[in-house]
């Protein structure tokens, strides 16, 4: 069976050996064990690639492989990082070219494809769930805001930048940008948002009838509502999975509800939408097979 192996750039760089799309023995991380969230940007460029070689080796384990796929967050083309906002040192890099300079010192020439994070994760969950053949679209709700889809496209991967209002108050997304998606479901805008209230409180101060929090959670679905619509008259109805730390405050029926007001052209009527966890096996699994089909 064809092997390949799947990396996940996060807090952490975690590795494995994919076959037949399944992780084959252990994933290898670095740094091993609990990792500061900010332990990766510390680190220079080469210092990053040169821990990707050896993550690699280590997980192939001398087994020849057919290519390395690499799942990280930003703005991607052609294996060039236009914007990294979480891992500024690699901006302007081309991780795919770097490692198949240092694995070509070996042997053979193996391919390496570098995409989004959440276009991997999307793509690993077409494969756990042997959709492979669909059209797959993921939410990943968190600090900011990640989009993916499988068969990956020619996107830049930043549908949390989605404009989703038109009113020009709405100014909290870290880009800068207004009436973002970001700048309303984002972690980190919500805090600002609510400068007496976590993002749980907030939710939980909704359910029990507080007005001002019940408002913000109804902009708050009709926010993701917007953007997911957006994508269904781009490209047509589907699967859209959820998930991410603050998928737990979805309430499916509301979006369901907010969609439907939003998508009134009968052909494009009919999308699902499922909350699920995602893994670092998942994402692993993702980048590998989207890497093996890019080659």
């Amino acid at each position: 069976m064809q092997r390949t192996i799947g990396i996940m750039i996060a807090e952490r760089i975690a590795a494995g050996l994919v076959e037949d799309g399944r992780i084959r023995d252990a994933i290898r991380f670095f740094p091993e064990g609990e990792a500061r969230p900010d332990y990766l940007l510390e680190l220079p460029a080469e210092e990053i690639v040169q821990q990707l070689h050896r993550l690699v080796e280590l997980a192939r384990q001398g087994e020849e492989i057919a290519a390395v796929g690499i799942g990280l967050p930003g703005i991607i083309r052609d294996g060039a990082i236009e914007e990294a906002v979480s891992l500024p040192q690699i901006k302007g890099q081309n991780l795919s070219v770097a490692l198949e300079f240092l694995l070509s010192q070996a042997g053979p020439r193996i391919p390496v494809h570098a995409l989004n994070d959440t276009d991997a994760i999307a793509a690993g969950l077409a494969a756990i769930h042997g959709k492979l053949d669909q059209r797959i679209r993921v939410w990943m709700l968190g600090h900011g805001i990640g989009y993916g889809e499988y068969p990956q496209g020619e996107s830049a991967g930043v549908g949390g930048h989605s404009v989703v209002t038109l009113d020009p108050k709405e100014n909290l997304c870290g880009c800068g940008g207004r009436g973002h998606l970001e700048g309303i479901m984002g972690h980190r805008a919500m805090r600002l948002r609510f400068l007496d209230l976590e993002p749980e409180e907030i939710f939980a101060e909704a359910a029990a009838g507080d007005q001002r929090c019940a408002a913000f959670v109804e902009l708050w679905h009709r926010a993701l509502a917007a953007a997911t619509a957006n994508s269904i008259h781009f490209d047509g109805p589907g699967k859209f999975f959820i998930s991410g730390p603050n998928a737990k405050f979805v309430q499916l029926g509301l979006l369901h509800r907010c969609i439907h007001e939003m998508v009134k052209l009968s052909p494009l009527q009919g999308s699902a939408l499922e909350i699920v966890q995602v893994s670092d096996e998942i994402a692993i699994i993702g980048a590998a097979v989207s890497a093996a089909r890019a080659n």
